[in-house]
């Protein structure tokens, strides 16, 4: 992939490599990884560790691997594998023949906690998982040693060899390392680096029913790959001295560990999980719901690739936590979307216009401009006749004078066609409500300008009622009201915060006909209203399109005025 140079900055992980490559380290080499655990769909944060550590690697003509820290079958499946690939491939980022997996080193790590066994740095403990939180002690009160911790090499190295051949059930063994139980830092205080689990593996099968655990094998893997740059989030800094101590123990290559501050977000949940809840509750309608700020979601809904790396190399890499504002990511919608997307009409309310004037049976064609930030793509002909469709907002019958659209005597102009006067109403007996207006046209604005040079304030959108395209269109919004929904100084139940308006569904909203071919992904601003793109569930009898986002960030105004 290109990098887009104007969005790389300096940063201080891009800092301590270009340092490294300058004394030599590592014989100038730069080989980075990216490593989710098949468990879970990728977010949003994890776009912002893909786009430094493929984005690093690029800059420097080295490599970026892909590997899958695979080491918890219970809760890893082949569908997060593929489902993750898929998503970094989307974001335009390619791994090549660099694709791993802990799986693949299994025996390896095994011939390493032999190795520790043997050393006298690791032993096999009959504590339960309750009983070795206790021992461990706190973060104020020290660790005591387990009673089984000095059992002698031989029998250490027979009970974990019994472990993998499964003569013990889940839970009844473990293999600790042996470090110290008195350490200020509790991840040294003789951690569990394998447990049994008698489960079946989506890659490995039924091949092991012991199972290293990520602290163990993560570091391992990146030494056996030869990384350079261990590039992880902080809270994996109180764990680099774990991962220092397993290496050198080892004897084996130390790859430099480098953290950052995660990605935080308003009006997200980014824990994998609460996603998960999300789902599983119903709350939302799986794991690409449009609402979710996973990868999948966010291509259901429209965001664009471009979009993304340039919000996270906008948010930068920095050292401290913050939480970013939503805001920023979608203005970098906006501002790509506002390049690529073609215009079109559409009426999500639709009000019933018919133009008195206007010859009964004919059609005009009308030049409309595709995207006025590019002229390459050219215009497309409209259809106008006597009946057309605008909004239901765009009309009221009391209007104030600041009111610059239709009105009851009001001209306004109809955009790429002509101006027209409300010339009355025809309403709906029971309700009062207005279902019909009856218009005048000015045959001699075509186009939308007046000869006489006359001008008016309001210019609407519409639709063709003969050649409309009806559609579903389903209005997303944030999923929560409250900008930290869980976290911050209070302790938040996030369902609390559940926003009722996060979805509007409009099953009578009338397209512009070229809407009609559109295919599923394709994006559009719909003039006046907001960038739409079409949805997975669209048929070609059944046109279904999502709100993106809208044009302007009405969240910004409503807080401002909170405040």
């Amino acid at each position: 992939m290109t990098t887009d140079q104007e969005q790389i900055s300096v940063d201080f992980v891009r800092q301590i490599v270009a340092t490294d490559i300058e004394s030599n380290k590592n014989d100038g080499k730069v080989i980075t990884r990216f490593p989710p655990e098949p468990n879970g769909y990728l977010h949003i944060g994890h776009a912002k560790s893909i786009c430094l550590n493929f984005g690093i690697a690029a800059e420097n003509q080295g490599v970026c691997h892909l590997r899958f820290d695979d080491t918890n079958p219970c809760k890893e499946e082949d569908e997060f594998v593929q489902a993750i690939k898929k998503d970094i491939r989307w974001l335009g980022f390619d791994w090549g023949e660099h694709e791993y997996y802990a799986s693949d080193y299994y025996q390896q790590l095994y011939d390493w906690a032999l190795k520790l066994i043997n050393d006298d740095k690791a032993y096999v403990d009959d504590l339960s998982a309750e009983e070795i939180r206790q021992y461990r002690g706190t973060l104020t009160e020290p660790g005591r040693e387990s009673p089984h911790r000095n059992r002698c090499v031989s029998e250490n190295l027979d009970l974990f060899q019994r472990m993998k051949a499964g003569e013990f059930d889940d839970g009844q063994k473990v293999l600790r390392a042996k470090i110290d139980v008195t350490s200020p830092n509790i991840n040294l205080r003789d951690p569990v680096i394998y447990r049994i689990l008698k489960a079946h593996h989506h890659r490995t099968g039924d091949d092991w029913c012991i199972y290293p655990m990520y602290d163990f094998a993560h570091g391992q893997s990146d030494s056996i790959e030869s990384i350079t740059h261990s590039i992880c989030t902080l809270e994996f800094e109180d764990h680099r001295p774990l991962y220092d101590w397993f290496v050198e123990s080892l004897e084996i290559h130390h790859p430099q560990q480098i953290e950052f501050a995660r990605l935080n977000i308003n009006y997200m949940v980014m824990s994998k999980r609460k996603m998960a809840e999300l789902v599983n509750q119903k709350i939302v309608n799986g794991w690409d719901d449009p609402r979710m700020p996973t990868l999948c979601g966010m291509r259901r809904r429209g965001y664009t690739p471009k979009s993304i790396i340039k919000f996270c190399a906008r948010v930068g890499v920095t050292k401290f936590n913050s939480l970013t504002d939503i805001g920023l990511l979608e203005h970098s919608l906006r501002e790509d979307l506002n390049q690529i997307a073609p215009r079109a009409m559409g009426v999500l309310n639709p009000l019933r216009v018919v133009i008195e004037n206007y010859p009964e049976g004919q059609t005009e064609e009308l030049d409309a401009v595709n995207n006025p930030q590019d002229e390459s793509m050219g215009t497309r002909k409209v259809p106008f006749s006597r009946v057309i469709y605008v909004e239901q907002d765009d009309f009221m019958e009391d209007a104030p004078r600041k009111f610059f659209r239709l009105s009851v005597g009001r001209e306004v102009r109809l955009r790429y066609a002509y101006f027209i006067t409300c010339q009355s109403i025809i309403k709906d007996e029971k309700t009062g409500k207005a279902v019909e207006l009856r218009c005048t046209y000015d045959p001699l604005t075509r186009g939308g300008d007046s000869p006489d040079g006359r001008k008016v304030k309001g210019t609407l959108h519409w639709v063709s009622a003969e050649h409309a395209v009806d559609a579903e269109v389903r209005l997303y919004d944030r999923l929560f009201t409250d900008p930290e929904p869980s976290g911050g100084k209070d302790d938040k139940d996030y369902h609390d915060y559940l926003n009722p308006d996060s979805l509007k569904v409009l099953t009578n909203c009338k397209l512009e006909p070229s809407l009609g071919k559109a295919e599923h992904g394709m994006q559009f601003q719909f003039e006046r209203l907001g960038y739409f793109c079409v949805d997975p569930d669209s048929t070609a009898d059944a046109m279904v399109f999502n709100r993106t986002v809208a044009l302007r960030d009405s969240w910004a105004k409503a807080d401002k005025a909170k405040s």
